[in-house]
Parts: C-alpha cells; sequence; structure tokens
C-alpha cells in the first residue's frame, strides 16, 4: 500500500483542523456562548445553530477509523451508558419541568444508545466464541519458520 502523498496529508490535515474547529464552535456556541454577545431571539437563534453546527459536524467525527474503533471500545461504552445514565436520573430528580424531562431523555437516550453497543459487542464476541468452537479441534497449525524442515507434519493440516 502506498503512502500518502505530502499534498494529500496536509488537506487531510487542514479538513480535520477545520471539522474539529466548527465542531468546538458548534458546542461554545449551543452552550451558553451566544449569550456573552447575543440577547433575546438572536441568543436563541445562535444556540439552535449551534446545536446544529456541532450535531453535523460530530456525526463526521465519529465516522473517522480512529474515532470510531475508541467509541466502540468496551470501557468507553460502559463509561458512557454509566455516567449518561447517572446525568439522566440525576436531572430528572434535580430539575424542574421541561428542561429537566428533556435533558434526562436526550441522556438517557445516549446512556441506551451505549448499552445496545454493548449488547451488540457480546453478540459478536459469543457469535465468533462459537464458529471457533466448531473448527476441528485436533487440527495442526504451521509454526512459524519450520515450513521445509524434516519430520515436519504440519502440512497435513
Amino acid at each position: 500500500m502506498r503512502s500518502k502523498s505530502f499534498l494529500a496529508r496536509v488537506k487531510s490535515l487542514v479538513a480535520d483542523l477545520l471539522l474539529w474547529s466548527f465542531f468546538v464552535a458548534g458546542l461554545a456556541t449551543s452552550v451558553g456562548g451566544a449569550g456573552a454577545f447575543l440577547d433575546g431571539t438572536e441568543k436563541t437563534i445562535a444556540t439552535f445553530v449551534g446545536i446544529a453546527v456541532a450535531l453535523v459536524t460530530g456525526s463526521r467525527i465519529t465516522k473517522k477509523p480512529k474515532i470510531k474503533a475508541f467509541l466502540s471500545s468496551r470501557p468507553v461504552l460502559w463509561f458512557l451508558f454509566l455516567f449518561n445514565g447517572g446525568v439522566a436520573a440525576a436531572s430528572y430528580c434535580t430539575m424542574d419541568g421541561a428542561k429537566g424531562i428533556a435533558t434526562a431523555a436526550g441522556m438517557g437516550l445516549v446512556s441506551l444508545g451505549a448499552l445496545g453497543g454493548l449488547v451488540s459487542n457480546y453478540r459478536q464476541g459469543a457469535k465468533a466464541a462459537r464458529e471457533t468452537a466448531h473448527e476441528a479441534p485436533y487440527q495442526q497449525q504451521p509454526i512459524p519458520g519450520s515450513a521445509n524442515r524434516p519430520m515436519d507434519d504440519s502440512h497435513w493440516a
């Protein structure tokens, strides 16, 4: 496999920097950064635009192979499940009205999504274990570096 050219690596780096910059700007705007500069309807519009930008860029970031592998690892899924479930329960109990219910629902959905990932990984692991158990148990595997030695039976496997 050929490595990327210098120009392709620079282009990828610039694209990643822009993507992460828009994600951070969207998060900052959605959590109240717009309140420092805007009031009223403009603040509300900026908040919702920030949410949309953070969602779109965040979904693009999670499709990258390294991030995808990290987010689907078992410790991260357990953390997301437990932390977001705890935040959902705490926000429902401590916040009043629609804000508490909406926050609890959103965090609960994230927690359930992480639980779905855990269950999916568990099922895939069980399926892989069943498939390896069905293989012939006494099949000899070749030993690396011993292919042409005398008295070697590995070619019969």
